[in-house]
């Protein structure tokens, strides 16, 4: 097995690659050695009379040209990455508010409200007066309450009310209550400029200010206004990797992270005209696929199939066999320009924005939504012709997808009780021994899904639930981990509840900015009973073992803040700081009651999140973790039952003697 990548879609590529002499992500990786200083957050260019650079036998006692020293700058720069990564989640909700606004006046073109109950829900939330008004009234009026905590000066932001009372509570005492999400995010910059903030702790409390204004604002008001424009995910079925290419239809990718831009690519791919066309030119139809969270937002709606996550984007290109790629903003790599020119692939990129030299721009514009997305798709289409030679790994496998929290409610009793009390039973009785969250990216400084996989198959034969977003749900999908047959190699008791709910053992929860939903299962199971009060009550966990991206580091802090244990993979952004690792990992559990700790080696981190698992059981009052209370479920005790009746032997399905095991 290629030690790059455990997928073998990816393998095959990267042989092809290799010996065609195509440079990727990978091979870069190899050549491109990632600076030792910079990496661990040790080095400062905030000012032009650096860079000063924080090494030697003492980094913790150098000083830079402004006197400066490394917890300060370590400090700056992961507060840097937060803002970076709540900017792009938050900026991603802005559009959609905007977008909303022109639906509600009719502005737009293909654009309609498909979720109106979301609708009203997200209403009330925002204190949007639903009476007697119109959908379009309402719609309208969210998207003024919407932009509205985006940039809110003064006051807490209106989405913190769906945190427990107690989270609330400890962000008004700490003074971390957030403001609109813009506000956050110049403070941060403002902060870190030289010579403005030179505490250590105190930046990094902004840090975790502006992640909230993300987690509780920008990205979940993201997620609400996705689910109103285009539906509210329930499951459905699809296939994962490659080899959802084909040979003999248009293969179009899309790949990036604004739904308004993929939503229209997929209505203009099944409009009967341009299937024709695309038959006309001597292919059989068109065949829609997605890379990275652009894909994870067509999956969850219809079913459209991911062909990989971050790192199979060039792969993709390299089968030969793409007429175009359509991109827009977020985690797409400026290599596939050049690349996408060594085959016939078309890379299209479509926001001004995000730009590309090399690439064609075809700028899409809402008011014109599906005449743009018509126009790409018949660019696409023409190019079918300038295919040379195609080479399609046969790997996919089947996923389920689409687990919102609204369906997570509805499994678990249908319209009349839908709750999370038999999930939170289930965690009480341990046949579920705790939950966790894996997201997040690839990073091609680490094997490519291994770590990812690895978690997910430990995890849930530990009976825990493992639910996931982005990058990291897409390798689970590829690997086939995301469907209801994967529950024989789950434990006992996950078996059992997953059995009884019809769910599989691993949940796809959606994109990045999704990772919002999580944040609001979290709360309902606090405030469901049983649990505790609160987030950092629970026994869970949350895990980005290949992260890459700024995003991430957003992420995870607004987890933090919102009292969860967050274990990242790879390499600390901070380790070279012994201060700033200490804030992280022993002032903030003071604080918020969450963690932020970085872990490379993916066995040590199942070891971490077992323990604190465990552990908060322990603190609950809970019955101590023990798999023997429970069967193996499905046909093979009936069995074992019958053949015992047969031969007129005793047995106990729940605890089967040794004898009788053997």
């Amino acid at each position: 097995m290629c030690p790059k990548t455990i997928d073998p879609a990816a393998q095959s590529m990267l042989e092809r690659a290799e010996g065609e002499g195509i440079p990727t992500a990978f091979s870069r990786a190899e050549q491109v050695k990632p600076c030792p200083t910079g990496a661990g957050g040790a080095c400062c260019k905030m000012c032009a009379m650096g860079p000063c650079r924080f090494v030697g036998k003492a980094p913790e006692e150098v000083r830079g040209v402004c006197g400066a020293d490394l917890a300060t700058v370590a400090a700056r720069n992961f507060a840097r990455e937060v803002a970076g990564g709540a900017s792009a989640h938050s900026d991603h909700g802005r559009d959609l508010a905007f977008v909303l606004q022109a639906v509600a006046k009719g502005e737009v073109q293909g654009y309609q409200i498909k979720d109106p109950v979301k609708l009203r829900q997200v209403a009330g939330y925002l204190d949007v007066a639903t009476e007697g008004r119109s959908i379009e009234d309402i719609a309208y009026d969210v998207g003024v309450a919407a932009l509205a905590a985006f940039g809110q000066q003064r006051g807490d932001i209106i989405y913190l009310k769906r945190a427990t009372p107690k989270r609330q509570a400890i962000w008004r005492q700490l003074g971390i209550a957030p403001r609109g999400v813009d506000r956050e995010i110049v403070e941060i910059m403002h902060r870190t400029h030289t010579g403005v903030d030179m505490d250590a702790e105190n930046i990094l409390t902004q840090a975790m200010r502006a992640a909230l204004a993300d987690g509780w604002g920008g990205s979940m008001l993201a997620t609400d206004i996705s689910d109103i424009l285009f539906g509210t995910p329930t499951p459905l079925q699809s296939q994962a990797n490659l080899g959802v290419l084909r040979e003999d239809q248009v293969n179009i990718v899309v790949h990036g992270h604004e739904p308004t831009l993929s939503e229209m690519i997929v209505a203009a791919s099944q409009d009967p005209e341009l299937i024709a066309y695309a038959q006309s030119k001597g292919a059989t139809g068109i065949n829609l696929a997605g890379i990275c969270c652009t894909s994870n937002e067509i999956l969850m709606r219809h079913g459209i199939p991911p062909a990989g996550n971050y790192l199979q984007q060039e792969l993709a290109v390299i089968t030969g066999a793409v007429e175009a790629m359509i991109v827009d903003v977020q985690c797409i790599m400026q290599a596939l320009a050049p690349l996408s020119k060594r085959f016939h692939t078309r890379l299209i990129t479509t926001s001004p924005k995000a730009k590309i030299p090399g690439a064609t721009h075809m700028q899409f514009n809402e008011h014109t939504a599906l005449d743009d997305a018509k126009a790409i798709v018949r660019l696409a289409i023409d190019n079918f012709a300038n295919r040379g030679k195609v080479f399609i790994p046969r790997d996919k496998s089947p996923m389920i997808a689409g687990f919102s929290h609204e369906y997570l409610n509805y499994m678990q009793g249908g319209r009349f009780r839908a709750s999370f009390r038999p999930l939170n039973d289930a965690v009480v009785a341990g046949r579920i021994r705790g939950a966790v969250g894996i997201v997040g990216c690839n990073n091609a400084r680490v094997p490519h899904d291994e770590a990812t996989i690895e978690l997910v198959k430990a995890f849930i034969a530990q009976d825990v639930l493992v639910v996931m977003t982005g990058c990291a749900a897409i390798g689970a999908g590829k690997h086939g981990y995301m469907t209801p047959e994967i529950m024989a190699a789950a434990g006992p008791g996950l078996r059992e509840v997953c059995e009884a709910i019809g769910v599989p053992p691993v949940l796809h929860l959606g994109s990045c900015v999704d990772n919002s939903r999580i944040l609001t299962v979290l709360t309902q199971m606090a405030t469901e009973g049983g649990l505790g009060e609160d987030i950092d009550d629970l026994p869970a966990v949350g895990l980005c073992p290949e992260w890459m991206s700024e995003k991430a580091i957003s992420i995870g802090t607004y987890f933090v803040a919102s009292g969860a244990y967050v274990i990242f993979g790879v390499h600390s952004p901070v380790g070279a700081s012994s201060e700033v690792t200490r804030i992280l990992t022993e002032v903030w559990p003071q604080k918020v009651g969450g963690r932020l700790e970085f872990v490379p080696d993916h066995k040590e981190m199942l070891v971490r999140a077992l323990a604190h698992i465990d552990a908060k059981r322990a603190a609950l009052g809970l019955t101590p973790y023990d798999p023997g209370h429970f069967g193996t479920s499905g046909d093979t005790p009936l069995s074992d039952f019958l053949a015992a009746a047969t031969e007129q032997r005793p047995l106990n399905i729940y605890r089967l003697p040794k004898a009788a095991a053997e």
